[in-house]
């Protein structure tokens, strides 16, 4: 009589499939929400709705994409669920008190502290602008320049066309480009104050 193979249980397999993806999901989570309480409720969300679902995970071919691509849809599902008037940010770049906002972690362009104070302030703007994004521009913005996701897993996870996300991003990048342009001219009334 021939002995069984040993079969690990399902919390062990489910564990063992998910554990290395669990920091990369919080990640995302973070970013999706801005908040570190938010961030943990969807990821917990996300793992006791696939805890049952093993054996579905084990069939995945790309486990990475697959959960951020659930994890994402479960917050828009949240989203949806909301009261009418309750804004949902999709990151909340500004709280320092929770994390290094990504635009704090580039280094300056110049040594100069005049540049220095201006490249500042216009983080704090970059920043303001890009959480008052819709969250579906803030979420792609954020995959692909602040996460590095290629254009091609931002579409998988995101279930869009290809074409759809360059085009998207182009929109959101020129949207971006000129409120920041709008914010950091000086008004008419800066400028006859400095003649």
């Amino acid at each position: 009589m021939a002995l069984l193979p040993f079969r690990q249980s399902k919390s062990k397999r489910f564990e063992s499939l998910v554990r290395p993806h669990l920091r990369a999901l919080h990640g995302f989570a973070y970013r999706l929400t801005g908040s570190q309480h938010d961030a943990e409720d969807l990821v917990q969300d996300v793992i006791t709705k696939l805890v049952p679902k093993v054996d579905e995970l084990e069939r995945v071919d790309e486990l990475r994409p697959w959960l951020h691509r659930v994890t994402y849809r479960q917050f828009v599902d949240n989203i949806r669920k909301r009261p009418v008037g309750r804004e949902t940010s999709a990151s909340a770049l500004d709280r320092a008190d929770q994390q290094t906002p990504f635009l704090d972690t580039l280094p300056g362009a110049s040594p100069d502290p005049l540049s220095h104070t201006e490249d500042g302030q216009q983080a704090i703007v970059l920043r303001r602008l890009i959480s008052d994004l819709k969250p579906d521009q803030r979420t792609l913005l954020l995959m692909h320049d602040s996460e590095g996701w290629r254009l091609e897993e931002i579409s998988e996870v995101l279930d869009i066309p290809l074409g759809t996300v360059k085009s998207r991003l182009h929109r959101v990048r020129a949207l971006l480009r000129t409120k920041l342009q709008e914010e950091m001219e000086p008004s008419e009334t800066e400028q006859r104050g400095c003649q």
